[in-house]
């Protein structure tokens, strides 16, 4: 079985947020910090959260990534996790995270069935780190992306938000402490999602411009990677003269809409179809309701069919779109 869109694109991939608390203020995330989380009555509990990761796996979904807010946050994780990861259709379950409890659960997230983890970190300046997320500490994340390497969590994918006046400074140190700790790092664009998120568009830096830092630093020209390097949107390219890949999401400057396959489930059961876009179903509702297992179906192929063509971040009457970063784990 698949889930296929009116676009023909097959959408096996999805992104469950289990929490929208998190234990960082970024500010592309979250304005002034503030923290508006749901009540405990609107989020899925962990069984109902299990269901609808089964469903959606006997409809074809092969790779699930857990995200927040934080995930290791939410309480009993491990517990979900080993439920999950005994589910026969499923091929890879990842976790994003901020890593800042990583020390403590990367072994026994290992051993409860994560193949892999996603790790944010925009800046290796302790000060930098500090103001970006009002008050985190830099050493704690460094400490939990070496227990994750430890741990056999491979592998082990750094997600850094370039931003101008920020941390675009920083992006040869980033690729050379990658290449040091035999990490796959990749450059995101950021994005107007959110109130947060249009916040910091001034900030917005395109890919290319990321990539030309990369070839001056090393004085070194980029080659394509054309292997397949998991199942997301990141472009690859090899620094010649290195083993070094480096990876660019370019949600805006070079959108990947065409062969986008995910949809996103929010911790209070809304199955968003598009960052772009305020397309989404309400699952926890049905849920509630009483629905059986085929209903449940009926309803997300629905929801697939009605997937829009492609986000379209700058259109001013598109950037409207209320998802916060939070709720959705990027």
């Amino acid at each position: 079985m698949a889930l296929i869109d009116s676009f023909g694109r097959t959408i096996h991939y999805l992104r469950v947020s289990i929490t929208d608390r998190c234990n960082l203020n970024c500010d592309y995330c979250r304005i002034d910090g503030n923290e508006i989380l749901p009540n405990n009555d609107k989020l899925l509990t962990l069984e109902e959260i299990g269901r609808l990761i089964r469903i959606f796996t006997e409809l074809g979904i092969e790779r699930i990534r857990l995200t927040g807010g934080e995930p290791l946050l939410r309480k009993n994780i491990l517990t979900l996790i080993k439920e999950i990861g005994s589910l026969p259709h499923l091929q890879e379950l990842s976790l994003s995270t901020n890593a800042l409890l990583l020390k403590r659960y990367a072994h026994d997230l290992k051993k409860a069935g994560v193949s892999r983890v996603n790790i944010s970190l925009d800046t290796l300046n302790p000060k930098t780190f500090n103001t970006i997320t009002r008050g985190g500490k830099l050493q704690k994340v460094l400490d939990g992306i070496s227990t994750a390497v430890e741990a056999g969590l491979h592998p082990v994918k750094i997600n850094m938000v370039v931003m101008k006046g920020v941390n675009d400074n920083e992006v040869g140190d980033m690729v050379e402490y990658a290449r040091t700790h035999g990490l796959i790092l990749r450059f995101i664009e950021t994005m107007p999602v959110g109130d947060a998120g249009k916040q910091v568009s001034a900030r917005y830096i395109p890919a290319e411009e990321i990539l030309t830092m990369i070839k001056e630093r090393f004085a070194a020209e980029l080659i394509p990677v054309h292997q397949k390097i998991g199942s997301g949107p990141a472009r690859y390219y090899q620094i010649v003269g290195t083993k070094a890949n480096i990876g660019v999401i370019s949600a805006r400057s070079r959108h990947f809409c065409d062969t986008c396959n995910r949809m996103r489930l929010t911790s209070t059961g809304q199955l968003v179809l598009c960052l772009g876009h305020e397309d989404r179903k309400d699952l926890r509702t049905t849920i509630r309701e009483g629905a059986t297992d085929v209903q449940l179906k009926e309803q997300i192929q629905e929801a697939v069919y009605l997937k829009p063509e492609s986000h379209q971040f700058d259109n001013k009457d598109i950037l409207g779109a209320t998802h916060q970063m939070t709720a959705l784990g990027g």
